[in-house]
């Protein structure tokens, strides 16, 4: 009889973790007449407006600016604009080369997205088909396929919702009620020890937080040659918010390939430790 895997779960935010810059500014922001900067002000002006979230009022303000340009804006508009989106050096690669490398050692590594940007935009890149889960901030579109309103908006204090939901085995979005049942830590699908989260600044500190202290792995990465990116990345060190930081190159045998393996190293070895201890 095949030995049972181990579960192991990595997520990541996408803007500038997986990809440089803003997912909406590779194609959309151009496409509606804006350059990224004017963009983003107009979005911060109105959360302060109306002390709204942020999150909300960039969607809100790409339907607005979108019709004002006669953009379209159906889910298909919105897929077609993320495969514009660029990807750091050695993402594409990356997905299947942990998770074989995890299965070898006795994991079932599955691979999560939680991000602020757009899900559709997502569904748009190559990457999209290495995920068991998107959880990103979404539209609900009319019978036309148009968007119309946010079907779920994902900001920094939200996202760690959705680590929770990895870890209980309750990942639809809709589903509010199981979310909240208690179950024991051993029994819940993925333990937080068995989790890392990849994240890139500011915006990622609670959910560096939550996985770092449940005893999983927290890493940021920072844009490579980019000026000030090391040292604000060295800070979540000094603050404790991190495990590691790195580059953002994905490629074998950079900085971030080989801690992810001891990652995978240990939380294998700690799954042989365990499997001993109940056969005495």
């Amino acid at each position: 009889m095949a030995k049972k895997l181990i579960p192991f779960a990595i997520a990541y935010d996408f803007d500038g973790t997986l990809a440089p810059g803003n997912m909406q500014e590779y194609d959309f922001v151009p496409a509606i007449g804006m350059t990224k900067m004017a963009f983003w002000r107009e979005v911060g002006e109105l959360a302060k407006k109306h002390d709204a979230d942020s999150i909300l009022m960039y969607m809100m303000h790409m339907l607005d600016k979108a019709a004002a340009a006669k953009v379209p804006v159906r889910k298909k508009d919105f897929v077609d604009f993320g495969r514009s989106v660029s990807l750091f050096e050695g993402v594409e690669s990356w997905f299947d080369r942990i998770t074989c490398y995890g299965k070898e050692r006795g994991l079932k590594v599955e691979h999560y997205i939680i991000s602020s940007g757009i899900r559709e935009m997502i569904v748009g890149t190559p990457l999209a088909k290495k995920f068991s889960f998107i959880y990103a901030s979404s539209f609900v579109y009319d019978h036309n396929g148009v968007a119309k309103w946010p079907a779920l908006a994902v900001n920094y204090t939200t996202k760690t919702q959705f680590l929770f939901r990895i870890n209980k085995g309750v990942l639809n979005v809709y589903d509010n009620s199981r979310i909240n049942d208690f179950v024991q830590n051993q029994d819940r699908p993925v333990p937080f020890g068995n989790m890392v989260f990849i994240g890139d600044g500011e915006t990622d500190i609670p959910c560096f937080r939550l996985v770092k202290e449940q005893g999983g792995h927290s890493i940021a990465v920072y844009k490579p040659s980019t000026k000030g990116a090391k040292g604000k990345a060295e800070k979540l060190v000094q603050d404790g918010r991190v495990n590691f930081i790195a580059p953002a190159n994905y490629c074998e045998e950079g900085e971030i390939d080989l801690f992810m393996k001891r990652v995978i190293d240990k939380v294998a070895a700690d799954g042989a430790l365990k499997f001993l201890g109940k056969k005495v």
